[in-house]
């Protein structure tokens, strides 16, 4: 099968929605399919293809609203006749922007499926536009803007988790099929056996990290109002007044890193690595022993599921979208308070034998989501969105048959 992947984010840019994709594309190829990724050049302002990873970046602008992020022309048309070429069985649109736009058409253009994955809450993102005002307002628009997106154009629609799948029956009143399919991860990747011990001190001495520290690894988009950063900033304040040598390591960039660093300044203990490119991020997780996160904007968590394969515990705010693996007190904790988020690091800290468990349990039940799996559910997707486009063609064949 020949897929057309579309997005407005890839790499070098990291986030839970690259990072999803990749496994995805990874996941298909190794099924034997071959994929075409379309997305937007976040560095420069021109066209590119990279004919070995058959990646296609067409020109960005600023967006606006993130100001580490593009967006495309809804149809730069200077580059279908080469996405034509591609011959197209299926378009896989990622994205409701700009190029999420582009893939629509082009499916309509080539009379092609399009099945959808819709990776974001956007209502916990209105704010960015609205800045707190007509709230209301444009959230009744953004509900006919997904249905409109999500329920009426495409072919197949798939979400992460019950949280999203909720959000279309429950509170948009989505009638359609709706396929929950959690995105897999390279489990292999957060293998402590692939890193060798020196690399390991080298990355330790260059944080500033010391072998007997305990550390809580964040891995996530530098912005607070999305992630709830500093929630994890004035918990660890607290921490370390009593235990100097509980670490707080916020992997990740974004548009509060240097806001975030200057409130950090007087704590030596809150480490700021900013941007890591993908192929590295894996290195970090290793040099944890706690994954940490207070976000409660997310849709699936897949950095949980890298701390969990990295057989770190999972210390996470009580939110549905961890609940698909997070199971409170088997692989890590949920809480509510800073006083609860306080007391199960301390709880993982001092008792070494609870440690141990839970960092085991965390390691097996990352199992479930390994890669080799997910690929198929995707394809079983496309293979139903390709056999319900036939349909009609079918119909008027026998039609036709019929009145001859």
């Amino acid at each position: 099968m020949r897929i057309g992947i579309f997005t407005e984010v890839y790499e070098p840019y990291v986030c839970g929605v690259v990072t999803s994709i990749k496994m995805l594309k990874k996941s298909l190829e190794e099924l034997g399919h071959t994929v075409y990724i379309v997305t937007i050049n976040q560095d420069k302002f021109k066209y590119n293809y990279d004919e070995k990873e058959k990646i296609l970046r067409v020109p960005g602008i600023e967006s606006r609203i993130y100001n580490d992020l593009k967006i495309s022309s809804i149809y730069p048309l200077k580059y279908t006749n080469k996405i034509r070429k591609w011959k197209l069985d299926i378009i896989h649109t990622h994205t409701e922007g700009s190029i999420g736009t582009y893939g629509r058409l082009l499916a309509k253009q080539f009379n092609i499926p399009v099945v959808h994955t819709y990776h974001t809450m956007y209502e916990d993102y209105v704010y960015l536009v609205t800045k707190g005002h007509f709230d209301k307002i444009a959230k009744k628009i953004l509900k006919h803007f997904t249905l409109f997106y999500c329920d009426k154009i495409v072919s197949e629609l798939i979400v992460p988790t019950k949280k999203t799948y909720d959000l279309f029956k429950r509170k948009y009143g989505a009638k359609r099929e709706i396929n929950i399919i959690p995105t897999g991860i390279d489990i292999d990747r957060f293998n402590k056996g692939n890193f060798n011990k020196k690399e390991l001190k080298d990355l330790r001495e260059k944080l500033g990290i010391r072998k007997d520290d305990f550390v809580l690894l964040s891995v996530s988009r530098i912005s607070n109002a999305q992630k709830n950063i500093k929630f994890l900033i004035d918990a660890q304040n607290e921490l370390n007044e009593k235990y100097k040598n509980i670490k707080l390591l916020i992997v990740g960039d974004g548009p509060d890193l240097e806001y975030l660093k200057d409130m950090c300044k007087d704590n030596k203990n809150i480490i700021f690595t900013g941007m890591i490119p993908w192929n590295e991020v894996a290195l970090y997780y290793q040099i944890g022993n706690v994954f940490v996160t207070a976000s409660n904007t997310e849709t699936q968590g897949l950095t949980v599921i890298e701390g969990l394969a990295a057989a770190l515990p999972i210390v996470c705010l009580d939110d549905e979208s961890f609940k698909v693996s997070v199971i409170d007190g088997y692989n890590g904790f949920f809480f509510k308070t800073q006083k609860q988020y306080i007391n199960e690091i301390l709880s993982l800290y001092k008792d070494k034998n609870k440690y141990i468990t839970i960092s085991k349990q965390a390691l097996k039940s990352s199992l479930q989501f390994s890669i080799k799996y997910y690929g198929q559910k995707i394809i079983d997707v496309y293979e139903k969105a390709i056999l319900e486009k036939k349909k009609p063609m079918l119909k008027k064949v026998i039609n036709n048959m019929k009145r001859g």
